[in-house]
């Protein structure tokens, strides 16, 4: 029945009673849902004994309640914080303590230790998982209500302390057995990936990305890792490969690809001696140990190249290191002068073909040596090639043809002109030669890298490609030349075909 109520502006109002609540509304579902029972006084004054950290009174009401059984000891305030919750956010030891000695359900106090960070109670509540679990049940904190749990179910202790990089906790955890598996491929077809998915599409994608959290932790890649610069770089990988299969979870694994970055760089900054630095980047499992002298591999340096470890490369201690590998033929180059370094690079680039000479002929002596370095090895490439390049502007202007209207005497320009005349059937001149020999050698280069690096490094890098195509255009123009040169040789050689079409222009006319 409706009851009616007068505005000031005499408009009746139609005020219907409240219809009934259903018995399935939400307000009714605290059952279905586990919500948390409302407390009884005795209940409050329990769990705020426990909050204040009142040893003795909690130990009185909990004696009394394993006598009359009139307060559930596992009782939650409205929060959803139990007894041994409350204890654990206080960092009270003593009352973690008590609450696991008076039966206390532990429920996944384990997981909130871990959370606080707590590493006394976490000792102390593995202790108590080792005693009460037995084999083939699950263990505390996986028994907890799903719909009620602070974690998802996919969470482990080893993850969580991995998630808090908590050195202490991981250490603990790892020399009591808790392991980590390696979560499966991202394209895995087996039968729990399907059926997770088909479950719930957003709960597998999380699941992995709180692994490949658990996996980036640098507390425990050092903790677990033999070689931890190695699992940094490939686990970087890995997360930047995710972050394009998985579009929706991208800045996630690109974080975490940060982290890894960010942990292998932290690993150079204890370097303290170029000695260190050295072991660090020539450390190759397959090889013996760097020693101080060898000859310097720098595998470590080329891997992470590979896995694009741009923080890594760019770091200034490699830096520092790299340029005094790379000035070692000439110390102190750096610190000279404009003019002492032109003159070092003048005299190099002037004696390159010398240097190269003595190379092939005694590539043991100090000369040869001396042009192992890298420093002096970029200059006498550079001056090579820029030789080489000057010699194909002198054949592109015909140079021997301008030298010898120059210089030449009166018979050698009459045989000039004859030849010219004739511009058929000519072989290569002596500057062709050079540049024969020059792309030779390219070919050779790259055959050597090939055979070295394997096809498949070759082919990752792109340059390589431009100095393919620079020496198939060679080995085209060459085959071209001999081409040309045979067939005019074969017409020359018969007498019909002998004069050339310029002369038959001349003689028509």
């Amino acid at each position: 029945m409706s009851n009616e109520k007068k505005d000031p502006g005499g408009v009746g109002l139609q005020i219907e009673a409240p219809s009934p609540v259903p018995s399935n509304s939400i307000l009714n579902m605290n059952v279905n849902i586990n919500l948390p029972v409302p407390l009884t006084m005795e209940e409050k004054k329990y769990l705020l004994a426990v909050e204040r950290g009142d040893a003795a009174t909690v130990k009185r009401i909990l004696q009394r309640a394993h006598r009359r059984h009139h307060i559930n000891i596992n009782c939650v305030d409205p929060l959803g914080r139990g007894a041994l919750t409350l204890a654990i956010d206080g960092e009270n030891l003593e009352m973690v303590e008590l609450l696991i000695i008076m039966q206390v359900d532990t429920k996944d106090g384990l997981l909130q230790a871990i959370n606080a960070e707590f590493v006394e109670a976490v000792e102390l509540l593995l202790e108590h998982e080792e005693l009460i679990h037995k084999e083939g049940e699950l263990y505390s904190w996986q028994k907890v209500d799903m719909n009620t749990a602070m974690f998802t179910p996919d969470i482990t202790p080893l993850m969580l302390a991995a998630h808090k990089n908590n050195y202490e906790i991981l250490k603990i955890l790892l020399d009591r057995g808790a392991t980590l598996p390696m979560p499966h491929d991202v394209k895995c077809g087996c039968d729990d990936c399907i059926r997770r998915s088909s479950e719930d599409s957003l709960r597998h994608s999380l699941a992995r990305v709180n692994e490949y959290r658990a996996l980036a932790s640098p507390s425990l890649i050092a903790l677990s890792s033999q070689d931890p610069l190695l699992t940094a770089f490939q686990l970087s990988w890995e997360l930047r490969n995710l972050a394009f299969a998985e579009q929706e979870c991208k800045a996630q694994y690109l974080e975490l690809r940060r982290q890894c970055q960010s942990f292998a760089v932290d690993l150079l900054d204890q370097s303290r001696s170029s000695q260190e630095l050295a072991i660090i980047l020539n450390y190759d499992p397959d090889s013996p140990p760097y020693m101080d002298g060898d000859h310097m591999k720098l595998t470590r340096l080329e891997l992470a190249i590979d896995y694009k470890q741009k923080k890594f490369v760019a770091h200034p201690n490699i830096q520092q290191l790299l340029a005094a590998m790379w000035y070692e033929g000439v110390p102190g180059f750096r610190r000279k002068s404009a003019m002492e370094k032109i003159a070092i690079i003048t005299k190099v680039a002037v004696l390159f073909p010398f240097y190269c000479m003595m190379y092939m002929i005694a590539p043991s002596c100090e000369t040869s040596k001396f042009m192992r370095k890298p420093f002096m090895k970029f200059l006498i490439h550079a001056s090579s090639y820029l030789f080489f390049l000057f010699l194909l502007i002198l054949v592109s202007q015909r140079a021997e043809v301008q030298i010898v209207l120059l210089f030449g005497t009166d018979s050698m320009k009459r045989a000039l002109q004859e030849e010219l005349a004739r511009q058929r059937g000519n072989g290569p001149t002596y500057l062709e030669c050079l540049v024969v020999i020059y792309v030779i050698g390219f070919i050779w280069e790259e055959t050597q890298e090939i055979f070295i690096e394997g096809i498949r490094n070759y082919l990752k890098n792109m340059w390589n490609f431009i100095d393919f195509s620079r020496n198939f255009l060679y080995c085209c123009v060459a085959m071209l030349r001999v081409i040309a040169y045979i067939q005019q040789t074969s017409e020359i050689n018969k007498t019909q075909y002998a004069t050339s079409p310029r002369h038959w222009m001349t003689r028509s006319q």
